[in-house]
């Protein structure tokens, strides 16, 4: 199983932006023994949440059809730990979209506190020139998708829901 680093999505607008939030718990393990007798989520798993959320804002406006990974963490700011019982509020939007890939940019909030600034690149993989197939097994995306109430909120600019496509 894929890890998920985002607990529930609480906004999603195609091509413009999305939120969600994640819950930092001590019985997690990455929590509990990334800094032992100190327990807080590792900053590199900030990065992943954002980039899950921003990977999946990408896609999602094209329509699932394209590769899309990480390229690059542009900025990673940190302006405090968070730690067990702490809520991560995630904010991503899209700053481009280009035909090779995205860039987004991404705050993360602890209450009405400033935790993180992170900027991110995305790249789209050639069917040539990368390994071939999908990145996902049949439904495994919408499961995770379903998972974090993806489809609850996720509506396009028109506010119209998003559909559930076939690729998924």
């Amino acid at each position: 199983m894929r890890w998920l680093w985002i607990d529930r999505f609480t906004e999603f607008v195609s091509g413009s932006h999305t939120r969600g939030i994640k819950n930092v718990s001590l019985d997690e393990e990455v929590v509990d023994e990334y800094c032992p007798g100190y327990p807080v989520l590792p900053p590199t798993l900030v990065i992943e949440s954002m980039a899950q959320l921003g990977g999946i804002l990408v896609s999602e406006y094209y329509g699932f059809e394209k590769r899309c990974v990480l390229a690059k963490v542009g900025k990673a700011v940190f302006h405090q730990p968070a730690r067990t019982g702490d809520q991560l509020q995630y904010h991503v939007k899209v700053e481009s979209l280009q035909d090779t890939g995205a860039t987004v940019t991404g705050v993360s909030h602890i209450g009405e506190t400033l935790h993180a600034e992170i900027d991110l690149m995305f790249a789209f993989l050639d069917q040539d020139r990368f390994t071939s197939g999908p990145l996902f097994g049949p439904g495994d995306l919408e499961s995770m998708l379903r998972l974090m109430n993806f489809f609850h909120v996720a509506v396009r600019p028109d506010g119209t829901p998003v559909p559930i496509y076939e690729n998924l």
